[in-house]
């Protein structure tokens, strides 16, 4: 799995973009890829874990997971 930071996230909307650890281009991440149930949110720098896969426009996050 990957690391990064949430470099931001719009709860509204549903999606965002995390920064990987090591760099790298940033990964798209929708509301859905996020671990849990109930109402699914990152914060600004949040600390996470994820599987990077190629979606439509780029790398995307699959299995994000707060650390």
């Amino acid at each position: 799995m990957a690391t990064g930071k949430v470099k931001w996230f719009n709860g509204e909307k549903g999606f965002g973009f995390i920064e990987q650890d090591g760099g790298g281009p940033d990964v798209f991440v929708h509301f859905s890829a996020i671990s849990g149930s109930g109402y699914r949110n990152l914060e600004e720098n949040q600390a996470v874990e994820f599987n990077v896969t190629q979606g439509p426009k780029g790398p995307q996050a699959e299995d994000v997971r707060g650390l």
